[in-house]
């Protein structure tokens, strides 16, 4: 038997020609794609996004921002939901440090039994690991929001809360302060209780925000500082409103003066329970520590 004759699959010069263009084309082609696929597929380095604009904008940000805000604008007052996810959800969401867990009505349960007055003023005023206002200042969220916040996770707890009624148009910024905290008082308190709260409320809110003249221009600081708790203090001191210590009263002084001078003075200067800070008014720090020192001469 013969075998068939093998034959040259290139025969012409044209065939020649096109399997060279093609040894040399076709492996840059799929050098050039997987080149491609490489270079687009997701970059998970260290520093690969580094260079992005957002990232620029972030590192040559100046460290110092300046907020403008129109001071005679009507204040948007922020819901419950957006509070408890500022501020709230750090701990209720996973009932850290025995917060109350959200939604879970067994922890709320024996809270709502207390009512929501009782609920609001543990808010603003602290419990356990919590700090007053979950750590936030009057400046961040105003009493009427932590408020919201609180009747909010109440609610999704199985609570039937109503908001906090909203705060009157024009109401002084210094008293918000106090205005929850002696809701709270008053909703348990007498008629004559509740009738002293809501004037010194209005004393409080009546307070000139024209800063007193320097304490130079004072007589003394003695002088200065019954000026001072004739025209601010004397709203809640002088008969013993919103828990504040009465003006004479050495009992009721007696537990503030165990602490220092300095810690007194800082209750004073920055606000303690409902009294907001310095009683709501605008006086130099000079002023309120005569104020203090004032009121501490009268029980020594």
């Amino acid at each position: 038997m013969s075998e068939a004759p093998h034959g040259n699959p290139i025969k012409t010069p044209g065939q020649l020609f096109a399997a060279v263009i093609a040894g040399f084309a076709v492996p840059i082609v799929i050098i050039v794609l997987l080149a491609y696929y490489v270079d687009n597929g997701t970059r998970t380095g260290a520093g690969t996004d580094g260079l992005t604009e957002a990232a620029v904008s972030q590192r040559i940000a100046p460290l110092a921002q300046v907020d403008i805000r129109d001071a005679n604008a009507p204040r948007v007052y922020k819901t419950g939901e957006e509070v408890y996810k500022a501020v709230c959800f750090a701990c209720h969401a996973a009932g850290t440090a025995g917060a109350p867990k959200f939604t879970n009505a067994a922890d709320w349960a024996p809270r709502i039994a207390q009512g929501f007055d009782t609920l609001w003023h543990t808010a603003l005023t602290g419990k356990g690991a919590m700090p007053a206002r979950g750590g936030t200042s009057p400046d961040d969220y105003s009493d009427y929001e932590i408020g919201r916040a609180v009747a909010y996770m109440a609610n999704n707890a199985g609570a039937n809360f109503a908001d906090p009624p909203v705060p009157a148009a024009g109401a002084a910024a210094g008293a918000s302060g106090a205005a929850a905290a002696s809701g709270a008082a008053a909703a348990g308190a007498s008629d004559a209780g509740a009738a002293q709260a809501a004037a010194a409320m209005a004393a409080m809110a009546s307070v000139p925000q024209a800063a007193p003249a320097p304490a130079a221009q004072s007589a003394d600081a003695s002088q200065a500082g019954k000026a001072l708790y004739t025209q601010v203090c004397q709203a809640c001191h002088a008969a013993g409103v919103l828990n504040a210590p009465k003006y004479g009263d050495k009992e009721a002084w007696a537990p503030r003066l165990k602490e220092s001078m300095d810690t007194v003075y800082n209750y004073a200067l920055h606000g303690k329970g409902a009294m907001p800070p310095k009683g709501g008014s605008n006086a130099s720090d000079a002023d309120v520590k005569a104020a203090v020192d004032y009121m501490v001469s009268a029980v020594k």
